[in-house]
């Protein structure tokens, strides 16, 4: 049976940080929370954007500056940032040519995992709800994910397959986090979903002939901004969302329509993958998740 987040349940005393807010799907998220009044915190890189943002909505809105690119960043907004309910981590690149992270990282892993990975780790003990981690039906266009070479030393790379391997990577920390969070008997709840297919402007900003093609064949093929937002804003806000379910669009092959449980790969059912993630993320960012999320491995 198709869910759906509307209407969604009031949200007046609950607060939200959401990264990447100063547009795309975060843009949307951040004007329907607050619309249901919720108190958000637009958590961007581009603090300038975000506010311009912010001044046109409604609502309990404030922009912090957050460089998902700099671990040291990252370190300092969770020093900054006091208790809250949902932390939903929205923020990515995509197919963008190479170029590396602060701390040396391929830049779409480093940002769209390893930065969402070390800020919910440091954040973990002032989240009271849950979190929420975007991830794309892209996760299933990867047959593996090279552990031993995230910073892409030993191979070619290609722009097509470094976005898939970070999604993948994504829907894994997703799951993963769930697992240690029930096993450790913590109440806090994590989530992964995917938006299907819209034009947020990611594919706008490859550098290549496909920036202006790409925007108008998603629009055709595709769904709306709002339309798309609606698996996060489901598993941000439903009181009885299951954590266990990739929540994302259930139509022509999971790019569109309403949200309801979705298939994903099977390597991203490997739960020994889950393991080698968790340990190699630990290891790249420095960051180790406090005891409410450290458990035995299996």
């Amino acid at each position: 049976m198709a869910r759906t987040p509307d209407p969604i349940p009031d949200q007046h005393g609950r607060r939200f940080v959401i990264t990447g807010a100063n547009g795309g799907l975060g843009e949307v998220v951040t004007r329907t929370l607050a619309a249901r009044g919720a108190t958000v915190i637009m958590a961007c890189r581009d603090t300038e954007r975000g506010r311009a943002i912010a001044d046109r909505l409604a609502g309990d809105i404030s922009v912090a500056a957050l460089d998902l690119a700099d671990l040291s960043d990252v370190r300092r907004f969770a020093q900054e940032c006091g208790e809250f309910d949902v932390l939903i981590n929205n923020a990515g690149l995509m197919n963008v040519p190479f170029a590396r992270t602060a701390d040396g990282f391929e830049t779409q892993f480093g940002v769209n995992h390893l930065g969402h990975f070390a800020l919910t780790g440091l954040l973990l003990d002032r989240i009271q709800d849950r979190v929420i981690s975007l991830s794309s039906i892209s996760h299933g266009w990867t047959k593996a994910l090279p552990l031993d070479d995230l910073r892409f030393e030993h191979r070619r790379y290609s722009r097509h397959a470094a976005y898939p391997e970070s999604k993948l990577a994504t829907l894994i920390f997703g799951r993963e986090l769930q697992r240690r969070l029930r096993e450790s008997g913590s109440m806090l709840r994590s989530y992964a979903v995917h938006p299907g297919v819209a034009p947020t402007g990611l594919v706008a900003k490859t550098q290549t002939p496909l920036d202006y093609v790409a925007e108008p064949f998603i629009r055709l093929v595709g769904q709306s901004r709002t339309a798309a937002a609606q698996s996060m804003l489901y598993a941000a806000t439903a009181p009885d969302a299951d954590p266990d379910i990739y929540w994302g669009p259930t139509k022509l092959f999971n790019t569109r329509g309403p949200v309801s449980a979705c298939p994903s790969s099977a390597l991203s059912q490997d739960r020994a993958l889950w393991q080698q993630l968790w340990t190699a993320s630990e290891r790249a960012t420095g960051v180790r998740y406090p005891a409410s999320a450290v458990i035995r491995e299996n």
